[in-house]
């Protein structure tokens, strides 16, 4: 009797320790499949191209809680102040530099403007990774502490351009959103799960699926060892490592998003306000207002005629809209 169920015993051992060997093959050749990066999406590039750098300020830099120099670019106000501050916040792969002529376009309307290099991203970091999930929120807040050391009292507009303006909707439905009077999305990515979305983000990004989840089952079970590992690849120039980020971990991916528009739009108290572009090749920009009144009707939203993804912060009309919206709003948080 003891002999039959000793036995037993070790046939289910030998089926489980099979049945585990065989989940961690999946698991590890899923975290092997390549990433393939996606062709050059020449309507990105060629507006990145076209914008005049010839007033860009240089970087300077500012020391995050974990010691790490981070870079950033400062537009003093130009003209009469509008008593207003902003924080600028660029999309996936870039850089401050991308969004330079909306920066000076503020400026010029008497609004101070910080445009940081987000970790991972230009000057800042690892190019492609950061070191922890919630980093980037660190990050800005420490940020904001560097900025009330000059500007103590004024309110301060946090606008994100695409998945920058992921990012900046994240901080406006975390307890951080104290921190901004008031908070500006520009052709914003919403998430994965939004219905703005073209396909492939209009062919801007490839995703490594079974990576990725790999990776999300990981970490459900508690496991963060291989969050360093790429999930995106952007449709850059060839050879464009030295100035782009080509890739994101799957820890910046997480943490440069949403946690879910839903969850970030109904956590918001302070006001939201989004602008996109009619011609925008990786959003569907009509579909913003009905996607974002069914879960927060006082957002504003604008579609600005004739502009595409990047030319809403670079091209004259787009800025113009934008930058006197800002320098107009939210002195007080209500947006009015």
């Amino acid at each position: 009797m003891l002999d039959r169920l000793v036995r037993g015993g070790l046939i289910v051992l030998r089926w489980a320790l099979c049945a585990v060997g065989s989940l961690a093959l999946v698991v590890l050749a899923m975290l092997a499949w390549p990433l393939q990066r996606p062709p050059e999406l020449q309507s990105i590039s060629e507006t990145v191209r076209r914008i005049d750098r010839s007033s860009m300020p240089g970087l300077q830099r500012f020391s995050a809680r974990d010691g790490t120099e981070l870079a950033y670019r400062h537009y003093p106000a130009r003209g009469p102040s509008s008593g207003r501050i902003a924080i600028l916040v660029h999309g996936s792969s870039g850089s401050s530099v991308a969004v330079h002529a909306l920066a000076d376009g503020l400026a010029a309307r008497g609004v101070a403007t910080w445009v940081p290099d987000i970790r991972g991203h230009g000057g800042s970091g690892t190019r492609g990774d950061i070191g922890y999930f919630g980093q980037l929120d660190d990050d800005l807040a420490d940020l904001v502490a560097l900025v009330r050391k000059t500007a103590p009292s004024e309110p301060v507009t946090l606008l994100g351009h695409s998945s920058g303006g992921a990012f900046a909707l994240r901080a406006a439905g975390a307890p951080m959103q104290n921190l901004f009077a008031r908070t500006v999305l520009i052709a914003p990515y919403l998430g994965y799960d939004a219905p703005v979305n073209r396909p492939k983000a209009g062919g801007w990004v490839n995703a490594d699926i079974p990576r990725l989840i790999a990776l999300a089952a990981l970490r459900r079970l508690g496991v963060d060892c291989c969050e360093a590992l790429p999930v995106l690849a952007f449709a850059v120039p060839p050879n464009s490592e030295r100035f782009v980020a080509t890739t994101y971990s799957f820890r910046l991916m997480r943490n440069f998003t949403t946690r879910g528009y839903r969850t970030d739009l109904i956590a918001a108290t302070r006001p939201v306000t989004i602008f996109a572009g009619a011609d925008d090749e990786l959003m569907l920009a009509g579909k913003y207002a009905e996607t974002v009144h069914a879960v927060a009707p006082s957002v504003d939203v604008k579609v600005i005629d004739g502009i595409n993804h990047m030319a809403i912060v670079s091209a004259p009309k787009a800025i113009s809209v934008i930058a006197d919206d800002v320098a107009t709003r939210g002195a007080t948080g209500s947006g009015s």
